[in-house]
C-alpha cells in the first residue's frame, strides 16, 4: 500500500473510533490503541505534509456537540486537548522547549482522570451555565440542570469575582459505577462498558433525578477566564479555588534549572532521569 492510501485508510479508522468515543460514548478500542493510531498518523503527516487536509483528526478536537441534553452554547474559551507524550525523550523535548520560550518556567504536575470535561460559568458567584466540551472549539451542550445535582459542583461561591469560568473533569468512581450496573442488570437494561461511558451518558440525561441517583463526581483543574482576579500563574488560580472549597487534585510544583538540564553529560542525564520520573509518575 502506498503512503497516500495508507494515510487515507488510517484517517478513516481514527475518525470512526472518534465517533465511537466522543459521540456514542462507546469506545471499541483502548485509549492506548487509539493514541498509537494518532501517533502513526502524525508521523505520516510529518513525512508528507502535503497529505494534510482540514478533515484530518490532527486538525480538530473531539467529537460533535449534540442536542440530547439541551441547547448548544458557544464556548467562550476553546476546550482543547492535552498534548500526549509517551517517552522520556518527549518529556525532555517539552521541558527544553519551555525553557527556550520562558525564563525560569515553573512546572505543575497533577493527576489526569479519564472522565469528560465540563466548564462552569459564574456571574457574581452564582452558577449560570454548565457546558460540555462538544466539538472542543465552537460549541458545547448546556447541561446546567444536571451539573447542579453533582455534589462537587458549587452553585454559589463565597467572596466571588464578577465573572469566573472554570474547567474540570466529571467522572464516576468505581464503587458508584458498580452500583449503576447492578441496578441496570436488575432492571433488565444494558450495562455500561466502563465508568467514563457511564459518566458521559449520565451527564447528558434529560432526567436530572437519574443524574443525581448515579452519583457523579467532579474536580476542577483550570481557570479558563475571569474578571477581577488578575491571576498571574496556574498555582495562584488553584489557591483561589481551594479557598472557595472547590475539589482539586493534589499538585506538585517545581522548577528545573537550565544549567542542570541543558547540557547532556552522564551527570545531567541522571538528573534529567529524576525529573522525568517526577513528571511521569503518579502522585
Amino acid at each position: 500500500m502506498n503512503p497516500s492510501d495508507k494515510y487515507e485508510q488510517l484517517k478513516k479508522t481514527i475518525q470512526k473510533h472518534m465517533e465511537y468515543y466522543y459521540d456514542q460514548d462507546n469506545p471499541q478500542i483502548t485509549d492506548y490503541e487509539y493514541d498509537q493510531l494518532m501517533q502513526e498518523l502524525k508521523v505520516i503527516e510529518k513525512e508528507h505534509p502535503e497529505f494534510v487536509t482540514p478533515d484530518s483528526p490532527t486538525q480538530h478536537v473531539g467529537g460533535n456537540a449534540k442536542r440530547e441534553a439541551g441547547v448548544l452554547v458557544r464556548h467562550n474559551v476553546p476546550m482543547l486537548s492535552l498534548q500526549d507524550v509517551f517517552s522520556k525523550e518527549e518529556v525532555f523535548a517539552f521541558v527544553e522547549d519551555m525553557q527556550k520560550q520562558l525564563e525560569h518556567p515553573e512546572f505543575v504536575v497533577e493527576y489526569k482522570i479519564d472522565g469528560l470535561s465540563l466548564v462552569l460559568r459564574y456571574e457574581d458567584g452564582l452558577l449560570k451555565l454548565a457546558e460540555t466540551r462538544g466539538d472542543g472549539v465552537n460549541f458545547g451542550e448546556d447541561v446546567t440542570a444536571n451539573a447542579k445535582v453533582i455534589k462537587d459542583v458549587k452553585k454559589k461561591l463565597k467572596q466571588p469575582l464578577p465573572y469566573l469560568e472554570i474547567r474540570g473533569e466529571v467522572y464516576m468512581k468505581n464503587a458508584d459505577f458498580e452500583k449503576v450496573n447492578e441496578r441496570q442488570e436488575l432492571a433488565g437494561k444494558r450495562t455500561f462498558a466502563n465508568p467514563r461511558n457511564c459518566a458521559a451518558g449520565t451527564l447528558r440525561q434529560l432526567d436530572t433525578s437519574v443524574t443525581k441517583e448515579r452519583g457523579l463526581s467532579m474536580f476542577v483543574f483550570n481557570i479558563q477566564q475571569e474578571r477581577g482576579g488578575a491571576f498571574e500563574t496556574h498555582t495562584q488560580g488553584y489557591e483561589y479555588l481551594k479557598n472557595r472549597a472547590y475539589r482539586l487534585l493534589k499538585i506538585i510544583v517545581f522548577v528545573i534549572h537550565r544549567k542542570k538540564f541543558g547540557k547532556r553529560s552522564a551527570q545531567s542525564e541522571k538528573t534529567a532521569e529524576i525529573y522525568v520520573m517526577i513528571l511521569m509518575a503518579p502522585l
